[in-house]
């Protein structure tokens, strides 16, 4: 019995390893997504002034997750976060921003949460695990000058067009360079001029 067991752990060692090997084959890549010469990308509509939006954290002192707007100041270069009572919270220099970015996750919702923690007899809340919805978030990276550090934070806002509009718009005002889907501010390097 023993040598049927020996065959038979043989045989399962050599099909993880073949499986293995054909799991690390190569992978194939990305399409190109690299526009043609010519061909412009439109660039969104400008952003609103004010709009909705979620803060989820980042900021220094600011622990709390909190709904309100987000707006772009521009008499004092800033972008201001405003609670649900248009009292201000926090506010982010442009000049502060060194990086941004859209960012997608994919997440369930809280009502399929609740009904798929249900006892439900015969796994009638299964489909409630199916159940997803697309979050996306404008993701700031920027040098807090009361801490000198630099930090990161995110904002939840409701569509892909606000999100894009508001990047574009906010990339142009704090004067960042695109950098594939996102947007940065270059570090200019101090070197000294060769002596003659």
């Amino acid at each position: 019995m023993k040598k049927v067991y020996k065959f038979l752990g043989a045989g399962l060692l050599v099909a993880l390893t073949t499986g293995v090997a054909f799991a690390q084959g190569p992978r194939a890549t990305a399409k190109d997504t690299t526009q043609p010469a010519g061909i412009t990308v439109p660039k969104p509509a400008p952003a609103p002034q004010t709009f909705k939006a979620k803060y989820e954290g980042g900021i220094f002192g600011y622990n709390k997750k909190q709904d309100g707007t987000l707006s772009f100041d521009d008499a004092n270069n800033r972008l201001v976060f405003r609670n649900k009572e248009q009292k201000e919270v926090l506010s982010i220099p442009y000049t502060a921003v060194v990086g941004a970015y859209g960012d997608t996750k994919a997440g369930r919702p809280k009502a399929a949460q609740v009904i798929g923690a249900l006892p439900l007899p015969y796994g009638a809340n299964m489909l409630s695990w199916l159940a997803r919805k697309k979050y996306r978030f404008l993701t700031l990276q920027f040098n807090d000058v009361d801490t000198n550090a630099r930090g990161l934070t995110s904002f939840k806002v409701d569509t892909k067009e606000l999100l894009n509009s508001v990047l574009y718009t906010l990339a142009e005002k704090a004067e960042l360079e695109a950098r594939g889907d996102g947007f940065i501010r270059r570090k200019v390097m101090n070197v000294p001029a060769p002596e003659m």
